[in-house]
């Protein structure tokens, strides 16, 4: 059977679910941009002092901004834009392809009754989030 993106992320979902998965990903950009904004603003305001004055908030602020909340894992799949989660899916398709099954509840059940495909799968899970997203994974007690 073809393997759909939404039955990969569905099945992604319910693997970092059962295994307590949260991720922070980190706006490294947003902080960057709030630094210079606000060094801009504070010379614009006070002159060299004001950019020195500036830079610092916006340094502080910006680092704050950066630091990121954990959240689900199953919650920043469903977010990803389609060309990431076609990606994603790209990546476990090399490990479900030898798997015979009909839907999506076929699919997940020989996955959860399986340990190898269980850590073949998050380990390919965690390699995303980790290097396409620089995100900081925990796991849930």
């Amino acid at each position: 059977m073809p393997i759909r993106v939404e039955d990969v992320m569905q099945l992604f979902c319910r693997l970092s679910q059962e295994k307590g998965m949260q991720a922070a990903v980190k706006h490294s950009g947003r902080g960057a941009l709030l630094a210079g904004a606000t060094a801009f603003v504070g010379g614009l305001m006070g002159g060299p002092p004001g950019i020195a004055v500036g830079g610092a908030v916006g340094g502080l602020l910006g680092a704050w901004m950066t630091s990121g909340q954990f959240r689900p894992v199953p919650q920043i799949l469903l977010e990803l834009p389609p060309a990431e989660q076609q990606k994603l899916c790209d990546e476990a398709i090399a490990i479900l392809s030898h798997l015979d099954w009909t839907d999506i509840v076929q699919l997940t059940a020989l996955v959860m009754g399986n340990a190898s495909l269980q850590q073949k799968l998050t380990a390919v899970l965690i390699n995303y989030l980790s290097k396409e997203l620089r995100a900081e994974i925990q796991y849930r007690e």
